[in-house]
């Protein structure tokens, strides 16, 4: 009996131990530190940011025990190894990912931007009235909204100007048109008959089809010694098929905003902007993607006259909520800095295009523009002297807030590096 009443006391004992460890400052913030971090070459700050409360708390104990034990580093900087002594005794050791430094020239100049499609894009089937009723020849061979017509009778399709010929040609001959059609990721051939409207000489297809889109948005970043640049932030999707547009070419125009349509819950506002009188291409466009545009820039001396020099880039697990800034145009072409808040960010180790949520605090910019508008796109953020991302999208029932995506991805997309993909974000244990 003796001997079960002294188990139970030591279980009780061992049990209030564990409690009350769990609550323990020294615990909880030791469990906060990470097992595994991407760090850039040359800046081991973020480890010792990450490590900060857990130093205070065991400096009220033992002041001055918590050091820094660094092993395994490699001559490739390809990973090290934290391990976090107090008082000479290892209590945590931190996987330590370090990155070649990256850094590129941030922007926030307004650009027009004029893509040209992977042929000729379908954007909606057209009833032609004939002596057997109402008719679409091209829904009839299965032709879909947002399909791209690649070629005509084996004849590449570049321009809307190119298809007229063939069908007036078809029809004159009563024969049928052969499109190779491309749908997704698949590329496959329908026929079509053009027919005569009632009443009228020429023929058709029955389809509404685009070849080009245009638009306003900001320039976020560009590497001097490339030329390489990225813009907008997100994708540019057709306005009546809301697919992603297939690129074959474009350009990026200098731009200078005229107004500013301001946003109000529910109703997102817009920039306002004119091509230069000179419609002055800064630029080609190479990629359209779930991270924005792509390309080459014709001159690598693209200036913003706020921050014109080569910053670094922060990884998405030391983007830190808090205060920030971004660079955006209101008015004309004079880029600007603005206050934001980061309210929450997502430390990513895969390609997402939503990393941050973030919100306008600045009074000046809430005066012009009510928050976040159209054509801020691209706009680029700015947190402790590093570029960490672009302003992406609005908050429908709130401009003042919108998303913004983690600047690693918008690199890897314009080929600038290709080293975040298969890093790992920090983890706690």
């Amino acid at each position: 009996m003796r001997g079960d009443a002294v188990r139970k006391t030591l279980g009780i004992l061992v049990l209030l131990l564990v409690v009350s460890l769990g609550f323990s400052d020294g615990v909880r913030e030791w469990v906060k530190v990470p097992t595994a971090m991407t760090v850039f070459e040359g800046d081991m700050s973020p480890v010792v940011d990450a490590t900060k409360s857990l130093k205070a708390v065991t400096a009220t104990a033992a002041p001055s025990a918590l050091t820094f034990q660094m092993s395994g580093a490699s001559e490739n900087d390809i990973t090290d190894n934290v391990s976090l002594e107090v008082a000479g005794f290892p209590v945590k050791s931190i996987d330590v990912n370090v990155l070649p430094k990256t850094e590129v020239i941030p922007g926030g100049q307004s650009i027009g931007v004029k893509l040209n499609t992977e042929g000729v894009l379908v954007v909606g089937h057209h009833l032609i009235e004939t002596e057997d009723g109402n008719i679409s020849p091209g829904e009839l061979a299965g032709i879909e909204v947002g399909d791209m017509i690649t070629k005509i009778d084996d004849h590449e399709i570049q321009r809307m100007s190119q298809v007229g010929e063939f069908i007036q040609e078809a029809g004159d001959d009563k024969r049928k048109l052969t499109l190779e059609i491309k749908r997704d990721q698949q590329t496959f051939e329908k026929e079509l008959t053009p027919i005569k409207a009632k009443g009228e000489h020429s023929y058709r297809m029955g389809l509404y089809i685009r070849d080009s889109a245009a638009g306003v948005g900001t320039l976020t970043f560009y590497d001097p010694e490339t030329k390489k640049y990225g813009a907008l932030g997100h994708v540019i999707s057709d306005v009546d098929t809301q697919k992603p547009i297939v690129v074959h070419d474009g350009q990026i125009i200098r731009s200078s905003v005229t107004s500013i349509e301001k946003g109000s819950n529910g109703d997102p506002g817009e920039k306002l902007a004119s091509l230069s009188n000179q419609r002055d291409v800064l630029g080609t466009i190479e990629k359209n993607s779930s991270f924005g545009i792509f390309g080459t820039l014709k001159e690598a001396n693209l200036k913003n006259d706020i921050l014109d020099k080569k910053m670094p880039i922060a990884h998405s697990t030391h983007v830190k909520e808090g205060p920030a800034k971004i660079l955006t145009v209101v008015e004309g072409e004079e880029v600007e800095e603005y206050d934001i808040e980061i309210v929450s960010s997502v430390p990513q180790k895969q390609p997402a295009t939503k990393g941050m949520v973030i919100k306008v605090t600045d009074p000046k910019l809430l005066e012009a523009t009510g928050g976040i508008v159209q054509g801020m796109s691209g706009s680029p953020i700015i947190q402790d002297g590093k570029i960490i991302g672009a302003v992406t999208h609005v908050f429908v029932n709130d401009p003042t807030s919108g998303y913004g995506c983690h600047i690693s991805w918008m690199l890897e997309e314009a080929g600038v590096t290709d080293h975040f993909s298969n890093t790992q974000g920090a983890k706690a244990s």
